[in-house]
């Protein structure tokens, strides 16, 4: 009786990119600050506004958040194109 590995390499180190990076894109979204107009403002919760503009933590954050989403992204196409191949 022979042992069939259940993905292969690619497959396998894609899936990991892909749990850490659907686990850092959740987290840098969270952390990204409120703008407003959503359902909070409807029920009077945007009576707050910040004086200031966005920081420079918060532009970081942008761009951490728009990387680890081309990551993402990038994760899901390579498995969609691995197990098209069959690898």
């Amino acid at each position: 009786m022979t042992l069939v590995p259940l993905a292969s390499w690619p497959i396998l180190t894609l899936s990991i990119v892909l749990v850490v990076a659907s686990i850092l894109l959740a987290a840098s979204v969270l952390l990204h600050k409120g703008r407003g107009g959503g359902m909070s403002d409807l029920f009077g919760g945007g009576m707050s506004t910040s004086m200031g503009g966005t920081s420079v933590a918060e532009r970081n954050l942008d761009k951490l958040t728009i990387f680890v989403g081309i990551v993402w992204l990038m994760c899901i196409f390579g498995l969609l194109a691995l197990y098209r191949l069959g690898l």
